[in-house]
Formats: C-alpha cells, sequence, structure tokens
C-alpha cells in the first residue's frame, strides 16, 4: 500500500495542483482540516499567488460573515480604510487575528496598486452573520435593502414600520436562544411579518433587475443582492432557532449551509467574466459527501455547501481537502489513511484520491477527535475529492 502511494505523491505546488484538477473549474475549493492551525491558511496564500499570478484567478472567498467581508473587500479593492480596520471589521469567527489572513489583505492591496477597476482582486466572506454563540440581529441587511430600493421604487413599508417590527437587536443576538427555542423572537408575529417584507423587497429587487442596474453602480447592485439573500435567510435561520423539535440543529446547519453555497453561487456568477475563485473554509463546508457531527447524545447530518454548489456546478466546481499528520504528541495511528500519508518524504503532499483507489481496500477507519473540529480523510469517500493536501508536520 505504502509503494502505491508512494507513486501516487507530489511534493506541493501550486502547479502540481492544478494539474490534477480540470481545466473547466470556475470554483476551486481549498479546506482546512481544524481552524487556528496558521500552517493551512499560509498554505492558501501560496496557492492563492500562483493561482492568480499563473491560472487567471481574480478572487477568494473564506468562510467569514459576507457582510464584514465587504470592509475587507473595500481595502484591498480601493484602499479605503487602513489594514488594521480591515482586519478588525472584516472578518468574523476571530479570523481577523489570524497573521496568514493579514498578510492576505497586505499582498492583495499591494497587487491592486495601479491596476485598472475590472482587473482587481477581489475578496469575499461565503458566511452568514452568524456565530456559534448565535445569529446576527437582520437589521444591517434589511435596512441596506430597504434604502437601496426605497430611493428608487414607491414601498408599501416604512422605514420605521422596519423599525418596529425588529425591535431591540439583543433579542436577536441573545446567546442563549442557539440552546433554548424559548429565548427565539425567530418565530414572533414580528418576524413572520419581517420574513415577508424580505421576501417582497428581495422580488422587487429582482423583478426592477433593468433600471436598477442602469441607475446603480455595479458593486451597489451586487450589494443590494447580498443583502437580499443576508436577511431572507437571516430570518428563517432565527425562525429555526425557535423550533423546538429534535431535528432544529439539523435545520440550523441545513440552512446555513444554504446561505454558504448561495453566496458561492453568486461570487462565480459575478466572477465569471474575470477568471475563477478559490474558496477556503473548514473541510467540512466544501466536501460532496453528506456531512456529520454530534450535539449531546445526537447525531446531526445536512448536506454541505460544498454538496449544494457541487450539484449545481458539475465539473467546474473541484474541492482540494487538506490534512496532516503530526501535531505535536497527536500521531495518526498508522491504519488511517493520514497515518499512511505521513510515511511520505514531502512535507507538503498533493495526491489524487484515484490515484489511491488501488491502496484502499483495506478501508482504514478514521480517527474521529472528541471535540469533533477536526475533518479525518474517510477512505470510504476519498473518491469524491479532487484532491488531497498533506501537510506532514504542523
Amino acid at each position: 500500500m505504502t509503494d502505491l502511494i508512494q507513486d501516487a505523491a507530489l511534493a506541493f505546488t501550486g502547479d502540481a495542483l492544478t494539474s490534477l484538477l480540470s481545466p473547466s473549474i470556475r470554483l476551486l475549493g481549498l479546506g482546512e482540516p481544524t481552524h487556528g492551525v496558521e500552517a493551512f491558511p499560509e498554505l492558501r496564500n501560496e496557492l492563492f499567488r500562483h493561482l492568480v499570478e499563473h491560472e487567471g484567478y481574480r478572487s477568494i472567498a473564506l468562510e467569514s460573515d459576507c457582510l464584514s467581508a465587504l470592509t475587507a473587500d473595500a481595502y484591498v479593492a480601493d484602499g479605503t480604510g487602513t489594514l488594521d480596520a480591515a482586519m478588525s471589521g472584516g472578518f468574523s469567527h476571530g479570523f481577523g487575528s489570524s497573521p496568514a489572513n493579514r498578510e492576505l489583505l497586505r499582498w492583495m492591496r499591494a497587487h491592486n496598486e495601479g491596476r485598472p477597476a475590472h482587473d482587481r482582486l477581489r475578496f469575499y466572506g461565503v458566511d452568514g452573520p452568524l456565530e456559534t454563540s448565535g445569529a446576527a440581529s437582520p437589521r444591517p441587511a434589511l435596512t441596506a435593502l430597504y434604502d437601496c430600493l426605497a430611493g428608487r421604487l414607491e414601498l408599501p413599508w416604512s422605514r420605521e414600520r422596519l423599525d418596529e417590527l425588529l425591535g431591540p437587536d439583543d433579542r436577536w443576538s441573545d446567546p442563549a436562544a442557539m440552546y433554548d427555542p424559548v429565548h427565539s423572537v425567530g418565530r414572533t408575529p414580528e418576524a413572520r411579518e419581517l420574513r415577508l417584507i424580505a421576501d417582497d423587497l428581495g422580488a422587487l429587487l429582482t423583478a426592477h433587475t433593468p433600471p436598477l442596474t442602469a441607475t446603480a453602480s455595479p458593486d451597489g447592485f451586487w450589494r443590494a443582492g447580498l443583502h437580499a439573500r443576508t436577511a431572507a435567510g437571516l430570518l428563517r435561520y432565527h425562525a429555526a432557532m425557535a423550533d423546538a423539535t429534535p431535528t432544529r440543529f439539523d435545520a440550523l446547519l441545513g440552512l446555513r449551509a444554504s446561505m454558504m453555497a448561495d453566496n458561492l453561487d453568486a461570487i462565480v456568477r459575478r466572477e465569471a467574466r474575470r477568471g475563477p475563485t478559490l474558496a477556503f473554509t473548514h473541510n467540512s463546508h466544501l466536501q460532496r459527501d453528506i456531512s456529520g457531527m454530534r450535539f449531546g447524545d445526537r447525531a446531526v447530518r445536512w448536506w454541505s455547501a460544498g454538496a449544494i454548489i457541487g450539484s449545481r456546478l458539475g465539473d467546474q466546481y473541484a474541492f482540494a481537502a487538506s490534512a496532516f499528520g503530526t501535531r505535536g504528541a497527536d500521531v495518526p495511528a498508522p491504519d488511517t489513511l493520514e497515518g499512511l500519508l505521513s510515511t511520505l518524504p514531502h512535507p507538503r503532499t498533493v495526491i489524487a484520491p484515484a490515484r489511491l483507489r488501488p491502496a484502499l481496500t483495506r478501508a482504514p477507519v478514521p480517527r474521529i477527535p472528541a471535540d469533533h473540529t477536526y475533518f479525518s480523510l474517510d477512505p470510504a469517500t476519498v473518491d469524491q475529492l479532487d484532491a488531497i493536501v498533506f501537510v506532514k508536520e504542523i
């Protein structure tokens, strides 16, 4: 088995990875097996530079709040604000503290200096305004969409009515609502009315696309669509938080994945004339197979953003999962795929899963740590990957 893996392995470079992929790709997903390990965003930066300089990529999308990302994008695309401000306001999930993310924005800004607008690199977030502790108020997204349309159309609602229905933002962002639906306001009469308004505003944006695109800037119309998706998605998410049935967490994870997939879909369409996009998230958000984890004593399953967007894009989507071998005292068992890949001589390896198939007849069992934050390669589904990027030691 080891000889077969040795024959299939390549030392990691941007060229080595793209040599395994179809030239028709519009969206390349690069996953990381766990958050908070700088080796993986550093590898992402190296790959993105190669894709920009040699493969025509002009955009990157990270697992971060899509609305916050507008701040980071304004900095890299137009030089708006400072790098410090872009780091503090342009990321969610604590990712603004990552040195690799800081270097990514710094390099993108330097690359864009002096370039025409159509050739500048763009930065996107694919996640909703969601954290482990809960979800944000829909106010920023909904009012931004309303303001865009109110300046051009006669609307049957006033801003005062929206504010009245929204109420205090801390009602929406109460962390207690994540684990106890009693604390959620997502199914109150006001929230139900807001969902109808958000749906109607989104429909008006679509129905009036021709005049709106003629009078708004391309970036302005793009932001209106982003706010429409986010407002509707957040209100659906809050409604699911108020659900007391046993499948509550399945629904929440599925709704988050749908928001991520819709954002990726919109990014790919926006970037279609400029080049492909690199997406970087946890492996579990990009995989084609059904995702699963445990909440207490319950197994939760949902289809990830990668599974959803992959069904839409077909062979225009590719997913390279990354994994690692040794991390301090954490050494993979020799009968796992990570253990087998640890025998390779390269510090960082690219390998085509199809080349591994003859070596996987024994189907070693993947390791599953207790905290469920690590994505272990599963030989049973490895053929759904387009490439594996393996870091021997972190």
